[in-house]
């Protein structure tokens, strides 16, 4: 269901929450991981993963959200929070996975980032199955991996992509937003041998009608150039509190909760976790499969 036209209507956000409550209680089938991508930087993709984490906590998700940006790690910077251990010291070997978890509230935690995820291809398979155990140790805690990568098509933006049970594409209504988050799913397509599972959301929109239009011209090329079929989840529109959340470091979910860039975001929230109910992943889900996949794409690119 679209909200309708004109001012933000709450009782659009509130039908919206009574069609999806029963598929809301039901539980995953296995820890789902999904990674959000974006074709350039500066589209809102680490502000988005963030508040959709607390989003899905809300709806009674245990959610952990990995900031496996490698070039500019700052997840921790939105949620206010001063990390003192990163995934570079778990896959160094000096320390636990449940050792740097952050707890962000009683349904999600955060996996600091770091540079070390560029250095699972240079590990023996001594220690890269030694990893995966640390990271399979802590599979009875989540329901959904939520995944924040870099911008662009660098090949690790790409193994994450590919790693990951679904992968949700933000792009903005911009010109050069959209042609580069087609660049990423062409660069996606190419890189594996099935069909991705792809969703998509456009920030930043300053209406329902412009954010409609920007999904199609993807979907269409998607589907035209690449046959692959993209499900659009939503938007989310320009909204002043979500610079105003920025600099005070707090979620905009949090600080502003009835504004209309959060209600946006627990309705995608609602759809992706509906969605996701009974889809089965072709690889097999779970966190340790995510991080076998994960290993395998480091090393072929390596």
């Amino acid at each position: 269901m679209d909200r309708p036209n004109g001012r933000f209507d709450q009782a659009w956000a509130l039908r919206e929450a009574v069609m999806s409550s029963r598929q809301a209680q039901s539980r995953f089938r296995g820890l789902r991981s999904i990674a959000v991508v974006s074709g350039k930087g500066g589209v809102g993709k680490t502000n988005l993963s963030v508040n959709l984490a607390l989003a899905m906590g809300q709806l009674g998700r245990d959610v952990m959200l990995m900031d496996a940006d490698m070039g500019l790690a700052n997840v921790d910077l939105l949620l206010g929070v001063v990390p003192k251990h990163h995934l570079g010291h778990v896959i160094g070997g000096t320390m636990g996975l449940e050792d740097i978890v952050i707890s962000v509230n009683d349904r999600v935690r955060l996996i600091p980032g770091g540079a070390g995820f560029s250095d699972l291809a240079d590990l023996d398979e001594q220690s890269q199955a030694m990893l995966i155990e640390r990271f399979s140790a802590m599979e009875s805690q989540a329901e959904v991996l939520l995944v924040d990568t870099g911008a662009g098509i660098h090949r690790n933006v790409i193994s994450f992509a590919a790693a990951a049970d679904q992968v949700l594409l933000l792009t903005t209504t911009e010109p050069t937003a959209i042609r580069d988050a087609y660049g990423v799913l062409k660069s996606l397509v190419m890189g594996v041998s099935w069909k991705p599972n792809v969703s998509l959301v456009v920030n930043m929109a300053m209406s329902q009608e412009e954010a409609l239009s920007v999904a199609d011209r993807v979907r269409m090329a998607a589907s035209q150039f690449l046959d692959l079929a993209i499900d659009y989840v939503g938007y989310v529109p320009w909204d002043q509190s979500v610079m105003e959340s920025v600099r005070r470091r707090r979620p905009f979910l949090l600080e502003m909760p009835d504004s209309p860039a959060a209600s946006c975001v627990k309705v995608i929230a609602r759809r992706l976790v509906s969605g996701g109910q009974d889809q089965e992943a072709p690889q097999g889900r779970g966190l340790k499969a995510f991080m076998l996949r994960l290993g395998r794409r480091m090393r072929l690119k390596s």
